[in-house]
């Protein structure tokens, strides 16, 4: 589930029929009902449960007065025995919803989730052209809320939320064990209140506690700019109803500007809407080469088609990396495999599932897993991810742990926020001395430095402005020396030089 979907889906009425006049309609016959698919993870956000949305299979019909089942009798025992002899009142939606989530967790699957009616409600209200919350693609998997990915430009990515952060705590909350649509509830919120997360990350033992002030999420979906040698690069942050237009609104003003190669970006990118995956593939592919397929429990896989259309003529290379999700996979394999266009940059995350929303009576919600999707080739890259054809890590510097601006840290301090600290004035490039977790004169020096050259007092106290100052620094460092895309750009310059 999510809490934005970066540019939301503009869907608004799960009982009408799905329209999409963009390309993907010459693929595929869009069909009445209302499915998810990508990376049950939520962005958190006032507005809701935002799932990106995933438009396959056919409407399930509910039977109504069904016989009784043997295979509930048990059930229905639990239940009476609960209702006649527990010793306090018993609340019995709280029971049948329990039931539910039951029979959901026991799937042990990450992706499926049962929404109660307030839930579902909010999920409804996401699906909207405009959303408020902190913007982090978040996932549960064995009892553990943990991040797929922040959102380009959100408050969750200025404050320092990293891929793979496990949130423990929400406004010192314990949230371990909880389901993501739980957990949503804690983290969403209007924007200008604030919400504290506390964040395990890889191997630290000391947990960080990150304050969010909650914001209007970024709607835009392409960021676009000229490097270079004439090489455009243009980011998509997540696929969503008007990504696909936003996309050749972008291309034709890098084509004004000389584009004669480019570098698509999806790191970071956790998913969206299948037929905007669709519609962007096809950009990339030849007229009738296979974008994806879809394979059903005891059914044939359904290949699906590129088809005629603008087709882009200029050389392309795709940066993924681990936090490149399932619409951005099947972007990514259909480029790879039909296209021969080159990966850069780091395994993707490995989502190759696709879950349907079905509406229970009571207005709640049940969303699980119905079908695989696979690569053109007929491979699944579920739990595995996708590899790219040429490697790049990211520098250590871009994975350091978000520093408290409310904590001092000044000569005689001794932590592991002082060493993130020693790192980050390194990777700036000024010298802190050794970078051992212990602020001596030499660290009191580097940061007098770092406050002369943000014009702020010169204490050689780390904190408040200067923590910010040092961390803003840190940022623009991250922006400009971006080794992925670097390299992807030389492989491109090297291409048009044949």
């Amino acid at each position: 589930m999510d809490e934005q979907d970066n540019n939301p889906e503009q869907q608004t009425d799960q009982s009408e029929q799905h329209r999409h006049d963009g390309p993907a309609g010459k693929y595929i016959r869009l069909k009445p009902f209302f499915f998810i698919m990508l990376i049950f993870t939520l962005i958190l956000s006032t507005a809701g449960l935002t799932i990106f949305a995933l438009t396959f299979g056919d409407e399930k019909v509910v039977e109504v007065g069904s016989p009784e089942r043997r295979e509930f009798q048990k059930l229905y025992q639990a239940y009476d025995e609960l209702k006649s002899d527990y010793y306090a009142d018993i609340d019995q939606e709280s029971l049948v919803n329990g039931a539910i989530n039951g029979m959901i967790d026991a799937l042990d699957d990450p992706y499926s989730d049962y929404m109660n009616q307030d839930e579902a409600a909010q999920f409804e209200e996401s699906i909207s052209s405009s959303f408020q919350g902190i913007g982090a693609e978040i996932q549960e998997r064995n009892g553990v809320i943990s991040v797929v990915s922040p959102i380009k430009n959100s408050p969750a990515e200025k404050a320092g939320i990293l891929t793979n952060d496990n949130i423990i705590a929400v406004d010192g909350e314990n949230i371990q064990g909880m389901g993501a649509s739980e957990a949503v509830l804690l983290i969403r919120g209007e924007k200008g209140t604030s919400v504290t997360l506390t964040i395990q990350r890889g191997e630290m033992t000391e947990p960080l506690e990150i304050k969010i002030v909650r914001d209007e999420i970024p709607i835009e979906t392409i960021y676009a700019e000229m490097l270079e040698d004439n090489v455009a690069h243009i980011q998509i942050t997540s696929f969503s109803q008007n990504t696909y237009d936003e996309l050749l609104t972008a291309l034709t003003e890098m084509e004004d500007k000389g584009m004669e190669a480019l570098v698509l970006d999806v790191r970071q990118n956790p998913g969206g809407l299948l037929t905007s995956a669709i519609d962007i593939s096809n950009l990339f592919v030849e007229d009738g080469k296979p974008l994806f397929q879809t394979k059903e429990k005891d059914q044939d896989a359904e290949i699906y088609l590129a088809t005629d259309g603008k087709k882009l003529k200029v050389p392309v290379s795709l940066l993924i990396d681990e936090g490149s999700a399932s619409a951005s996979e099947i972007l990514a394999a259909a480029m790879s495999e039909s296209a021969g266009t080159q990966l850069v940059g780091l395994n993707s995350f490995g989502k190759g599932t696709v879950q349907t929303a079905n509406e229970l009576n009571d207005g709640s919600n049940m969303k699980f897993t119905t079908a695989k999707w696979l690569t053109p080739d007929g491979n699944w890259i579920h739990e595995k991810g996708i590899a790219p054809d040429v490697k790049v890590e990211y520098p250590t510097y871009t994975k350091l742990p978000y520093l408290d601006a409310s904590v001092e840290m000044k000569n005689g301090v001794l932590s592991d926020q002082v060493k993130a600290a020693e790192e980050m004035l390194t990777a700036i490039g000024i010298d802190g001395g050794k970078v051992d977790g212990l602020f001596d004169d030499q660290t009191e020096t580097a940061v007098k430095q770092l406050q002369k050259e943000a014009k702020l007092d010169e204490t050689g106290i780390l904190t408040g402005d200067t923590t910010y100052a040092l961390m803003d620094r840190l940022r623009l460092k991250i922006e400009k020396d971006d080794p992925q895309l670097l390299k992807a750009k030389d492989l491109l310059i090297k291409d048009l030089a044949k």
